[in-house]
């Protein structure tokens, strides 16, 4: 992972600039080195995508990712290797997708684990230990370096003040409405593709206690830094149906989604 700077560097300067442009909804853009942010001021209603124009560094994060997942997924037949800055959020959602099938709970999990792993250099969570020792001061740091990093990720969020053992302390994060979510209207992908492998790979390899509380009434999602995660029979999240309206996967008799009982 020693090329993974050269790599970005290079994407955000020879990635050709996206196309199309936001329907029928202000937009707020936010210009930084080499690329371009756009998002809807204010979520789409649910049942409906928010709209964003990436710019080629959130193209390189969606390509890095995605190319490290492929390698659980499978290629498409008949479907050449893409450079870094020529995936978009879609293709990458459907390599999630991908991952997802066939597997379970726990080998989609892992999964992920393994790919978060391959994106760090070696020895990274000892040195993240080393560094962020679980403190009010990590905790608070970390839930602001969320915001910026993640953007291309899970959408628009922000640092709020959350209460753990009676101490009010700025490490919680607020995901207005998760793009992840958002995209892929599923339940299982949601909790077994994103939420629990996030909580585990921060709490167990980087000892940086992490729960994340998603709110499938509105797509939100609050992140608590510093909190530790239950087990996930005791989570709200495990008796969570399927959007049946939204995910091609549901089963809208079942009265949880069979993707978290497996």
């Amino acid at each position: 992972m020693a090329s993974l700077p050269m790599e970005l560097c290079f994407a955000a300067s020879a990635a050709p600039a996206a196309t199309g442009r936001p329907k029928q909804r202000s937009t707020r853009c936010a210009a930084g080195a080499g690329t371009v942010r756009c998002a809807a001021t204010a979520p789409a209603p649910m049942g409906e995508k928010t709209e964003y124009r990436d710019g080629p560094l959130e193209r390189a994060f969606m390509g890095l990712f995605a190319r490290k997942m492929e390698k659980f997924a499978g290629k498409k037949k008949q479907e050449k290797e893409k450079a870094v800055w020529e995936w978009d959020y879609e293709s990458f959602v459907d390599v999630s997708r991908r991952v997802m099938t066939g597997r379970t709970r726990a080998q989609q999990q892992e999964a992920v684990r393994e790919v978060l792993l391959s994106m760090l250099p070696p020895g990274a969570p000892e040195q993240f230990k080393k560094l962020f020792p679980p403190t009010r001061w990590a905790c608070e740091f970390n839930a602001a370096l969320t915001v910026p990093f993640f953007h291309w990720l899970v959408g628009p969020s922000e640092v709020i003040e959350v209460e753990l053992n009676g101490v009010k302390q700025k490490s919680g994060v607020l995901i207005k409405k998760c793009r992840y979510l958002e995209n892929s209207g599923c339940v299982g992908m949601c909790v077994n593709m994103c939420k629990i492998p996030t909580q585990n790979f921060f709490t167990n390899e980087f000892g940086l206690p992490l729960t994340m509380n998603p709110n499938f009434e509105d797509m939100s999602c609050e992140m608590i830094y510093g909190q530790v995660p239950p087990p996930l029979e005791d989570d709200p999240v495990s008796k969570q149906p399927c959007y049946p309206n939204l995910c091609s996967m549901s089963t809208p008799s079942a009265p949880v989604c069979p993707k978290l009982q497996n």
